[in-house]
């Protein structure tokens, strides 16, 4: 999710669901520790963790104190990401063939800050046993004080496949991450990796602890709508309209704080996937920095009265006449 997995995504996926946790991308140690703009590493809004990536107890102990400081409610060590350049620097999935260093890592973090400590990772690498090697990683990490682990169900193989092939050309084994949480039932085990819809999230929840969504979203952001509703039947949500709306509000009041409204406008380029206008929806939302953000407005209307629901459109869209509503400091109990 690197370079997407921007505020102005987690703003909208915000909206698309309140219940929902949300995650930044990846940010490796000495990014964080040495940017120049702060703010760019700071949640933008409840309950979203911090996810770094890193292999020195130091440098990690120092990012966790940062996330406490800057309002993160998680702090999360990535051992799972396949990327050759995250290879090379020592951390990414490599580490899961050294789970007594990532366990150090944990401490130090733990011993940095009182937020709560997390890992995500995969089954193992390359040609690790995934049943032993497995159970070794998680028991001698969960010994230094993680208590939740977000497991991708896939090995990682770093020779000879690109981070695209490794989302896809190892098998996902779900069984294999529903025997973890069996065989430890102490620990909170979220699954990732090939959830695409309610009924598929509601199958693993039946067996884990949650389900991690990743880049499913950039095909079709809406999918949250869907699995949200299955998980949370009683709550009540927004239709896309009514995101929508919310949404250009906030747009409105980042363009008055100096923000590109081509990167404001990216993250709504699934929002109307598989829906009649889907491709005319794209291409305004592609050249939203040219024409403005208020002709998605009027885009949207069209692709809803195509679909048999039209009501008649304001002449200006309401989120962009009303002042902007303040964002929630904590999320309603």
């Amino acid at each position: 999710m690197m370079e997407h997995t921007d505020r102005h995504l987690r703003r909208l996926l915000r909206l698309i669901s309140p219940r929902i946790r949300l995650f930044t991308e990846m940010v490796p140690a000495g990014v964080l520790l040495h940017a120049r703009d702060p703010g760019r590493h700071a949640p933008h809004g409840p309950t979203v963790a911090l996810q770094v990536g890193g292999a020195a107890p130091k440098e990690l102990g120092a990012c966790a104190r940062i996330a406490e400081e800057r309002g993160f409610c998680e702090i999360n060590l990535n051992v799972g990401c396949p990327s050759g350049r995250v290879a090379a620097g020592a951390f990414g999935a490599c580490l899961m063939r050294e789970p007594a260093r990532v366990a150090d890592c944990v401490a130090a973090m733990r011993a940095a800050t009182r937020l709560p400590v997390t890992v995500k990772c995969r089954l193992g690498v390359d040609d690790q046993d995934a049943e032993e090697s497995l159970d070794a990683f998680v028991q001698t990490v969960a010994a230094a004080g993680c208590r939740t682990f977000y497991m991708h169900a896939r090995k990682a193989l770093l020779h000879g496949l690109s981070p695209k092939q490794n989302r896809s050309i190892p098998p996902l084994v779900h069984a294999r991450v529903w025997r973890v949480k069996r065989d430890f039932p102490q620990l909170e085990i979220i699954v990732n990796g090939g959830i695409r819809d309610a009924a598929e999230a509601a199958r693993q929840v039946a067996r884990t602890d949650g389900v991690m969504l990743g880049r499913v979203l950039y095909e079709d952001i809406w999918r949250v709508h869907g699995i949200d509703r299955a998980l949370f039947p009683q709550a009540r949500g927004k239709g896309r309209l009514g995101v929508l709306e919310e949404y250009l509000s906030y747009v409105r009041a980042r363009l008055g704080e100096g923000e590109s409204a081509a990167r404001l406008a990216r993250p709504l380029m699934s929002l109307f996937h598989g829906r009649p206008g889907a491709k005319e929806w794209r291409c305004a939302v592609a050249r939203a920095g040219e024409s403005g953000v208020e002709r998605l407005w009027e885009v949207a209307q069209r692709i809803r009265a195509a679909d048999g629901r039209a009501q008649r459109p304001p002449a200006v869209p309401p989120a962009l006449r009303r002042p902007v509503r303040p964002w929630p400091q904590q999320e309603a109990p």
